[in-house]
This record gives structure tokens, sequence and C-alpha cells, in this order.
């Protein structure tokens, strides 16, 4: 049986049982209370005034796990006079969803709005998912789905468009440590134990929790626990966290001076053709709890920057990289890291690229707006063809050569050369044909190049 609860506009939220995990226990009850998302909640912000308001309309809530998702909806729950309906798509099945429909169309009947909150909405099917939709058209229920995967793929697109999206983003280390300071002042916290634990410990606790609260209390929950209580009071150390999360380098800090430290030692040792070196460096990060996404966001720059056109295929490994990382995740994804790291830490180094768009986007914010020549400009219309939008141009697949002397630059900037092939790997090749393609075009030879 699915349980309703009607929360009246005096009731006030009850208290947690004590028996409760710890993350249960210190869930935020008010705006005052809740952790980060201040893009959405802060004050005059638009998902706070309508839940102030009681304004709720069908909703989506998107973002990782332990961010919130479920204590918004807590929040409105306590807020609306609407009758409050919490359902899981993990535990609950079709013919719940049946008996809350028809209850629903009862209250709606007697003018009474119902709220149906769906936790992890991306666990049903398109077809469970197409069961809410004329609940949803007509008024009887208001849908507020969480999840933790992208809505756009996950989220019929028909019940999509009649929700508002709203994105959740990953705790800052600052608010978990924040958090985790309330906790320990908190009556809902530890009730009966005076806790003390060392700023140190707190942020290396916030900084492995990588943006989950939940994480986060949950390993300063099992690290009082594995502490002996001396006369109700209980000091965590640094040994008891790390025996509870089984990591010795918890301490490193995702957000501080190591982490750029770190990062800088992967990028330089790569750029220095160090396999062995780039990979310890991978190695420190991914047993600290780095985001592999992040990782692999930066190999991805690193391809292109000090790889580029000497190594094509550097960005392929790249990009399928960071494909592996957020489709699988660690430990997985940790392989295709590795060797990603290993290849370019081997590849040849060109920044010929990174210099060339540099330079590029250099003139286009330090120069005026350049037309672009009517010849290479599209006549979709007659009136453009009237114009002389296209008149001129060389078709260069057209022609036996495969390449015309056609301008394509604007006129100010037509000797403007920008990318500039080096003289390692495939760039060796490119830099041959370039200069033939240039100098056929100065009239400096008679054959085009192959």
């Amino acid at each position: 049986m699915v349980q309703t609860v009607l929360f009246e506009e005096e009731k006030k939220p009850a208290e947690p049982d004590a028996s409760m995990p710890l993350a249960g226990r210190m869930r935020p009850r008010t705006f005052d209370e809740f952790c980060g998302q201040r893009h959405l909640i802060g004050e005059g912000r638009i998902l706070r005034n309508m839940i102030e308001q009681d304004r709720i309309t069908s909703m989506i809530f998107w973002g990782p796990p332990g961010v919130g998702k479920t204590t918004l909806a807590t929040i409105i729950a306590n807020y609306t006079k609407a009758e409050f309906v919490p359902y899981s798509a993990v535990t609950g099945g079709s013919k719940e969803v049946k008996e809350i429909m028809a209850a629903a169309e009862k209250r709606r009947s007697m003018g009474r709005r119902t709220i149906l909150f769906v936790d992890e909405i991306h666990r049903f099917n398109k077809a469970q998912q197409d069961a809410f939709l004329p609940f949803v058209e007509k008024g009887s229920i208001i849908l507020i789905g969480a999840t933790t995967e992208n809505p756009s793929f996950e989220v019929n697109s028909a019940l999509l468009s009649r929700c508002k999206v709203f994105v959740l983003e990953g705790l800052s280390t600052e608010d978990i440590e924040s958090l985790l300071k309330r906790t320990l002042t908190d009556p809902r916290g530890f009730p009966g134990l005076q806790v003390t634990v060392d700023p140190k410990i707190i942020s290396a606790i916030a900084a492995y929790a990588n943006g989950d609260a939940r994480t986060a209390l949950n390993t300063l929950e099992a690290a009082v626990a594995n502490c002996p209580v001396k006369e109700g009071k209980v000091t965590v150390t640094e040994k008891s966290v790390e025996d509870c999360i089984s990591r010795r380098s918890l301490l490193y800090d995702r957000n501080g001076e190591e982490h750029y430290n770190i990062i800088s030692a992967l990028h330089k040792s790569m750029r220095n053709s160090d396999p062995d070196a780039a990979i310890y460096w991978l190695a420190r990060m991914l047993d600290g709890g780095e985001d592999p996404i992040y990782i692999a966001r930066r190999l991805i720059e690193f391809a292109g920057d000090d790889v580029g056109l000497a190594d094509p295929n550097a960005q392929v490994m790249a990009t399928s990289c960071f494909y592996a990382c957020k489709n699988m995740g660690m430990p997985e994804c940790r392989y295709a890291l590795a060797e990603t790291v290993a290849y370019l830490a081997l590849a040849p180094r060109s920044n010929s690229i990174a210099v060339a768009i540099d330079a590029a986007l250099s003139d286009v914010r330090n120069s005026p707006a350049e037309p672009v020549p009517m010849h290479i400009r599209n006549a979709p219309t007659k009136l453009m063809k009237n114009l002389g939008y296209g008149k001129g141009y060389e078709y260069a697949e057209g022609t036996e050569e495969k390449i015309t002397r056609m301008q394509c630059l604007p006129d100010a900037l037509r000797d403007r050369r920008y990318y500039e092939p080096g003289d390692r790997g495939n760039e060796v090749y490119y830099r041959k044909r370039l200069d033939a393609i240039r100098d056929w075009r100065a009239g400096k030879r008679e054959d085009p190049p192959k």
C-alpha cells in the first residue's frame, strides 16, 4: 500500500528517529538547513519562490547522488498544502501506480491537488512513463521526478516537455565541510556523544565525498563508530577514517594545492615522454578519489594542445577515454585512462594547432568583424542570388585538381597564416603538402599537389 502524507501549513516536520542512519537524521527540513544549490534555492531564486508560494509545477531534479534531490522533495512536502505522495521507481510496481492515479483523480474531482514524487524516475521504462502522461496533462497530478541520468535520454520526450528540468550540481568541498561541522553540533547528529574532529580531517572527508553529502555523512558516522568512547566523548582520528574507507590517500585534496600539483605532474610527465611517471601520477589521482571524467577532460586538452596533428589518433584516443569514464566509471575506466596516458606520453609533439586557433581568436577579438566574401556565401533564395551571393564560387570537387586558387579569407586577412605544421609525426607530411598548396596558389609552381 502506498502511503500518502498531507502536510498542513502549521505542521512542523517530525524529528528523526535516533536509530536512523546519520544521513537520514541530518536530512535538511528547511531552506536554512539545505546545503548548496544556491542557484536554485537561494533568496529570490525560481525554485525557492515556487516552493515558498506553494505554486509547484511538474519538474525533474537531475543531478549526481547525494546533492539534495530527495531532500528538496521533502522540503516541498513540508511546505505544500497538496497531498504529497512519495514513490520509488526501484521498489514500486504498476499496481501501485494505478492506485495512486485513481486516488489523484478522486482528489482532483474535489478540488484537491496531488504531488507525486518519483525517485529514480529513469528506472521506469518508456511504457511505464507513458502511464503518467495523461494524468499530468489534465492536472490530476503534479509530477516531480528525481534522476541521476540525463533526462533527455531517460525520460519520454512528451513527458519531459511538460516538466521543468532543474539541474543540481555536485556540492562543493566547502558546502560539505559546513554540513559536517553543523552535524557535530546539531542535536540530531550524535545524540549523547561529544564528537571532536580535527578540521584537517573534516576537509579530507569532504574532499573524499566528491560532492556527495550522503557519502560524507556515512564516512563520518563510520569513523565515529570506529573510535572508542570515553565518558561520552569521541575523538575522530585520521587512522579511524582511513580504516573506514580502506584508502591510505584520503588526504589528497581534490580542490587544494596538491590537486593542482599532481595534475601538473601528470601533464608535464606526458609532455616529457615519460609514461612511467605519467601512470604513477594518474594512480595517485585515482587513489585519492579524483573524478576520472576530470582527468579525461585534461587528456583531451593535452591531445589538442601538445600532440595536435603530429598524431591525429591522440584526440580519438582521448575522446574515447572520456566516453569510457562517463559510461563506465571507476574502477573499470582506469584501464582506458592508463592506456591513453601512456599513448599520449609516447606520441610525437606539436602545438601548431593550439597556436593556430589562438592566433585566429586573437584576430577575431581584436579586429573588426570581417564580412564573409560574397563568393563563398550561400544563396538559398532568389533575392540573395540576385544580390550576388555565391557569385564566382569555384567548386573544388568539380575540378580535375580538386583544388582552386579561390580566396576564402576576408580581404583584410587574405595573406594571414594561422596553421604552420611542425616537423614531427604526421605533420611532416602536412608541412610538405601545405607548402605545395601555398606555392601553387602563389603561382610559384605549375602543378597543384596531388
